[in-house]
């Protein structure tokens, strides 16, 4: 399986990644990458970047050393009744949106309660993909997100950082295979990304293709396998 688009990917400004914009995409070019999200945390996580950031996306072209320049944000999750830390107005304009559950945002919860709110995030029509879903300490029900995420066209995310040996996140690759199962039971797409935080992670995603080869995942459930179906899908959520 060949992956042309890395979706999730931090710089400088999220206050704990260490590379700039053009370090990133320059990575991305020599590596043979159609196109690359910047996607800062936004304000509630510790260190993330103000509104004004995202606002002023608009200054970097949309091809750079010849990658398509995705526009985005992962906003924090702050509560289970679908709400976000990002304004409308932030998510308006940007291109993406990833939406994740983080610690320091949101405190766990039972896996009824995690699940009725990733489903009314997925609800939301400016989200576009679920970040990094798996972790053990915010538990779900993988049939109830899968048809949910089909339901809403969001994109379940399979991150790369999250299945390495040196993830601080429990049960993610347990939780994967269940999500996983259910996703090709009702035919729902994901995508793969890498959550760098460094430019030397861009594009390094071998964790998530074994896995995915492992478990028989069919390649055409996987949306970043095509640049223009990737796009294509998060302009259509939009729409909805």
């Amino acid at each position: 399986m060949k992956l042309v688009a890395d979706t999730h990917v931090h710089t400088l400004a999220s206050g704990h990644a260490y590379s700039t914009v053009d370090e990133i995409v320059r990575q991305a070019s020599e590596i043979g990458l159609e196109a690359l999200a910047i996607t800062d945390h936004t304000s509630g996580m510790p260190g993330g970047a103000h509104d004004f950031h995202f606002m002023n996306l608009k200054v970097i072209p949309k091809y750079l050393h010849g990658v398509r320049i995705l526009k985005g944000a992962e906003v924090n999750i702050v509560d289970y009744e679908g709400h976000v830390d990002a304004s409308k107005e932030v998510m308006e304009t940007v291109e993406l949106v990833i939406a994740s559950l983080h610690p320091p945002c949101i405190p766990f919860a039972d896996k009824e309660t995690v699940t009725t709110g990733l489903e009314r995030i997925m609800e939301n029509p400016l989200i576009q993909i679920i970040g990094h879903p798996g972790d053990g300490r915010y538990p779900f029900d993988a049939n109830r997100l899968a048809r949910k995420a089909k339901e809403t066209g969001t994109l379940l995310e399979i991150n790369n950082a999250s299945l390495k040996p040196t993830s601080f996140r429990p049960g993610v690759r347990e939780n994967l295979i269940l999500l996983l199962e259910a996703c090709k039971a009702y035919g729902t797409h994901v995508v793969v990304a890498t959550d760098s935080h460094f430019y030397t992670e861009v594009g390094q995603w071998q964790e998530s293709l074994t896995f995915l080869e492992q478990i028989d995942f069919p390649e055409e459930l996987v949306i970043n396998t095509h640049t223009d179906h990737l796009l294509a899908f998060i302009s259509q959520k939009r729409l909805k």
